[in-house]
């Protein structure tokens, strides 16, 4: 997959030096993967959610961190759209970000 754009993970890191190694391991798995589907996906991480809107939402580190991000199988891509506390997470509405 193509992951667009590491350096949201990397701004986020610079913050919270704790998620680096979980992030760059979500970023490394999404950009050797090729999935065909959500069911592939699940397999590869068992928690994440389809919220709809082409959005899928990634429990990081333990659920203390989420990733949301605009996932387009058939074009192998994917668009960061949110990294944030699971604070931050509750602020937003996940299906428009």
């Amino acid at each position: 997959m193509v992951v667009i754009s590491k350096s949201i993970l990397v701004e986020f890191g610079l913050n919270h030096p704790d998620s680096i190694e979980s992030l760059n391991k979500w970023f490394e798995v999404c950009k050797k993967s090729s999935w065909k589907n959500f069911a592939e996906l699940k397999k590869t991480f068992n928690t994440v959610d389809y919220v709809g809107n082409d959005r899928y939402v990634f429990d990081i580190k333990g659920n203390k961190y989420r990733i949301v991000a605009m996932i387009f199988l058939d074009i192998r891509t994917i668009f960061i759209r949110f990294v944030g506390t699971q604070k931050d997470y509750d602020k937003i509405d996940c299906k428009l970000i």
